[in-house]
């Protein structure tokens, strides 16, 4: 009574063939009756399939040679399909997640490849759920997980990001230096139109440097400063 009976899970399904011929729907789940010698029957797995796509050697778009490998999620949404179009479906999509990896990423750049990770995945994603779908494969994410870039290559780029940096730290210096020469050249304007400002200032210095601990100071005396004391003491000798 056993080798009539199979019991199969939730995430299980039954393709079951008579006399070689296929019988549809798929069985199960639950109890699935089995005719011995006369019946075939081949279980299905629903569940999720996570696909390590080994490392591949790629040539960038840009002729830089980097070493890339994958990680591909997909499940069985058409177990007929899954059994009947195709010999091993899981080693099929192993080789067209392979050979896809290595076609799209040729077709980018390095520097896309590595700052535009999240869009390529998207495109591997397509391009392979497009060519499993006849065989009842349903490709829910793919995604890039390492890329090993050659030692030179890492070098240079090392090399070309310091000197990125520098050339940034200069342009933000020189923005520095031509906003504080435009600031003073407007604070020269206003001198230039109100002296009585250039006089505060000028005796504001004086009360900033009186504060050191310095015990001789010389500083000029500008004329403009003094003229009105000299001139009272003109008139005042003048009239005497």
């Amino acid at each position: 009574m056993l080798g009539f009976v199979r019991v199969l899970r939730e995430y299980e399904r039954a393709v079951m063939f008579r006399f070689g011929r296929l019988l549809d729907p798929p069985r199960g789940p639950g109890l699935v009756w089995k005719i011995p010698i006369v019946d075939q029957l081949v279980k299905v797995d629903l569940r999720t399939i996570t696909l390590n796509v080994p490392p591949q050697e790629v040539i960038t778009k840009d002729n830089v040679p980097v070493r890339v490998n994958a990680v591909a999620y997909f499940k069985i949404v058409d177990p007929k399909n899954a059994i009947v179009q195709i010999e091993n479906y899981m080693s099929a999509t192993s080789q067209i997640s392979q050979t896809t990896l290595r076609s799209v990423l040729g077709q980018h750049v390095l520097d896309e490849l590595l700052s535009e990770r999240e869009k390529i995945n998207e495109i591997l994603q397509s391009i392979i759920d497009e060519a499993t779908g006849p065989w009842g494969i349903k490709v829910t994410i793919v995604e890039v997980k390492d890329v090993e870039i050659p030692t030179g290559m890492q070098k240079a780029m090392a090399r070309q990001a310091e000197a990125e940096r520098e050339r940034r730290a200069k342009i933000i210096s020189s923005e520095g230096e031509f906003q504080a020469a435009e600031k003073l050249k407007d604070a020269a304007i206003v001198l230039e139109e109100h002296p009585v400002a250039l006089q505060l200032r000028y005796l504001q210095t004086l009360i900033e440097v009186s504060g050191t601990p310095s015990t001789t100071i010389v500083f000029p005396a500008p004329i403009d400063i003094i003229r009105p004391f000299l001139e009272r003491a003109e008139k005042k000798s003048q009239s005497e």
